[in-house]
């Protein structure tokens, strides 16, 4: 591999770390045959190095984000929601962004399906969304085991059923339970999105992912009742419980129903018919089920750099099938 000397070089700094699917890896130190992560869309995926070029050069800039700062040379190509832009003009813009720290975890494939609205249902009615977890503790230890199927239906993912205690403010005491908890930050942050991005029981918002069809969101009615809910001794129906009024609300247009929300935050009652459907209220949306794994940052300053004795040397890759790699998981373009 030749070393030039150009004033307009591209690339990044050998020091400046690149996102390799190993790791972290400085810029020099990538090889032919290195596998890089990228962006295509929202999703995270994986792009060869079939080439590699090192330039020398005295000018860089710093380019300074929302989340951190890193170094190319001036003419290196950005991505921006309108195309690409120059790292030296990128300052007010907002670059493609994921979460470096995430890019080595565990991707799962979600299927869409009645046991994947039965996990949405049961989560948003029971369960907890952790950082980096997803748990439903109940008393019922029919309605665990049938979480536990559900999520591993939906994800490929193995829950266990744990026995354990739970505090009664009821009855004042400990009483027995049953725990199903699976770490997994990707779905946790599938979990957060479909509910708006904030899972708490009180501000998520209705999941309208459930609405893809008629099985997921039968689903998700049954997972929601059997978590919130209760069915009728003298009529053909279940009644909801829940004091979010938004998600109910929401809901209520879902199937046709009249809704009317409780005062002073006492927790108000969704009647759900079992001849709901005849109403024709339903109607089928498209929406991913896959977490979206990219975002927006803002570029708050771009500052000049002049090499002193020593110049940069500035490395760019050729990479297939996608032109493009991150750095501290900023997305930038091949020069090639």
């Amino acid at each position: 591999m030749a070393v030039g000397f150009r004033r307009n070089a591209v690339g990044a700094p050998s020091r400046q770390t690149v996102n390799s699917v190993g790791g972290r890896e400085r810029a020099g130190d990538v090889r032919v045959g290195g596998r890089l992560w990228t962006l295509d869309g929202d999703r995270t995926v994986r792009t060869t190095v079939v080439g590699v070029s090192a330039v020398k050069a005295r000018d860089a800039v710093d380019v300074v984000t929302g989340h951190t700062t890193f170094t190319v040379s001036p003419d290196q190509l950005l991505g921006t929601p309108d195309g690409w832009v120059h790292a030296r003009d990128a300052i007010g813009t907002v670059l493609a962004w994921t979460h470096a720290r995430k890019l080595c975890r565990e991707r799962l494939t979600i299927r869409p399906g009645y046991d994947f609205g039965y996990f949405v249902g049961a989560t948003c009615a029971d369960g907890t969304v952790g950082t980096n977890y997803v748990s439903l503790v109940v008393n019922d230890e029919a309605f665990a085991a049938k979480y536990a199927r559900s999520l591993k239906a939906a994800t490929g993912l193995r829950a266990r059923l744990e026995a354990v205690s739970r505090p009664s403010g009821y009855l004042g005491r400990q009483v027995p339970g049953f725990r199903v908890r699976i770490v997994s930050s990707y779905l946790a942050d599938a979990m957060r999105q479909y509910t708006g991005g904030d899972a708490h029981h009180m501000r998520q918002r209705f999941p309208r992912v459930v609405l893809r069809d008629r099985g997921v969101f039968d689903g998700f009615l049954d997972g929601y009742a059997d978590g919130d809910g209760c069915r009728s001794k003298t009529w053909a129906g279940r009644v909801l419980v829940s004091a979010n009024v938004g998600f109910l609300t929401e809901l209520a247009q879902v199937i046709g129903a009249r809704f009317t929300p409780r005062p002073r935050g006492i927790a108000s009652h969704l009647v759900v018919i079992d001849n709901w459907a005849a109403r024709g209220t339903f109607r089928p949306e498209r929406h991913a089920v896959q977490p979206m794994e990219s975002t927006w940052v803002e570029v708050g300053d771009v500052r000049e750099r002049t090499a002193g004795a020593k110049p940069f040397t500035f490395y760019d890759y050729r990479l297939d099938p996608y032109p493009t790699f991150l750095i501290n998981g900023h997305l930038v373009r091949q020069m090639w």
